[in-house]
């Protein structure tokens, strides 16, 4: 563990510059929004010239672009990421509400495609070019291919009209009743997470492939090791090494695909405030989403990298 401690150090030392370019990459995008941030705030009214101007004034538009990133980075440092200039309500206090449901739905998605992919990638590598690695692997390519906002639309038309098995839309806080959130939330968790399980299904085999040709599962056998405890305790366990590299960016994918899914079943997580802000011309707002959703990524990239290097006894011992 002292080897690794000094490769941890570093990678989150170079977490600070990463977010800070983001947050700077993410202010500059915003510069050149067609909303002015004046007009906006008078919400479809007509200000004068005068009023227009006070309010720059008062609120820094003014500034170099430098200073007002400066403030901008201060503000975001002290938990200030400004108030709407809709509803004068802390950008803070609404991404707080609609953030727990982003979670929600992208943990739910990551858990199914984890089992889908384990299943399924596990079973097409051990009757490899036998008819269930056949049949996985058309599935698979089809999953690959397939986005997940078109599986939602097909999963709403004959899982939810026509058979009315799943709601078409809403949401029921889990506090109040895990079942009926379970079925609110399976749709949508199932559209996000099966082009993420085909990836992944596809990789496991791979791994799971070359693993079973190495010398050591042969060993293992021929000394008398049951076969289910030599794929349980060693192929498996070597196997996945590889997909958990994977793993990061894909949990990337989610976190930005249920910005889309959201919107497609009416759900009030980040990806519905995000829309409403740009529609409505909150630049506020839309700066705040990206952001904390950009940074989720970056962290989330920072714990799978943490885990690859805590998992990979050749990277321990680089270290």
């Amino acid at each position: 563990m002292a080897r690794v401690l000094p490769m941890l150090i570093r990678r989150l030392l170079i977490l600070i510059p990463l977010i800070l370019g983001i947050i700077a990459f993410v202010f500059i995008v915003m510069q050149f929004a067609p909303t002015d941030p004046a007009t906006a705030a008078f919400n479809g009214g007509n200000p004068t010239a005068e009023q227009l101007q006070q309010f720059k004034e008062e609120n820094g538009l003014l500034d170099p672009l430098p200073l007002q990133y400066v403030h901008f980075v201060t503000d975001l440092v002290s938990g200030n990421m400004g108030d709407s200039l809709i509803s004068g309500t802390p950008v803070l206090d609404s991404i707080s509400t609609a953030l727990p449901l982003t979670i929600q739905l992208t943990v739910l998605g990551l858990v199914i495609a984890i089992v889908l992919s384990l299943i399924f990638g596990v079973t097409s590598a051990l009757f490899r070019d036998r008819w269930p690695d056949q049949v996985i692997r058309v599935i698979s390519l089809g999953g690959v291919a397939a986005p997940s906002f078109w599986l939602a639309l097909l999963m709403i038309q004959y899982l939810a009209v026509q058979l009315g098995w799943f709601p078409t839309g809403g949401y029921v806080n889990p506090a109040d009743s895990v079942t009926d959130w379970l079925w609110y939330m399976a749709l949508p968790a199932l559209s996000l997470s099966l082009p993420v399980a085909a990836q992944l299904t596809r990789i496991i085999r791979t791994s799971m492939v070359e693993e079973l040709d190495k010398d050591y599962v042969r060993t293992a056998i021929g000394s008398g090791l049951p076969y289910p405890v030599v794929i349980g305790r060693n192929v498996l366990r070597n196997a996945l090494i590889n997909p958990l590299t994977v793993l990061g960016l894909r949990v990337g994918y989610l976190l930005g695909g249920a910005v889309v899914i959201e919107q497609i079943f009416g759900l009030p997580g980040m990806g519905q405030l995000m829309i409403n802000g740009v529609t409505n011309g909150d630049p506020a707002v839309v700066q705040g989403v990206v952001i904390v959703i950009a940074v989720g990524f970056v962290v989330v990239n920072l714990v799978v990298d943490i885990l690859y290097l805590l998992v990979n006894p050749r990277l321990r011992s680089a270290a």
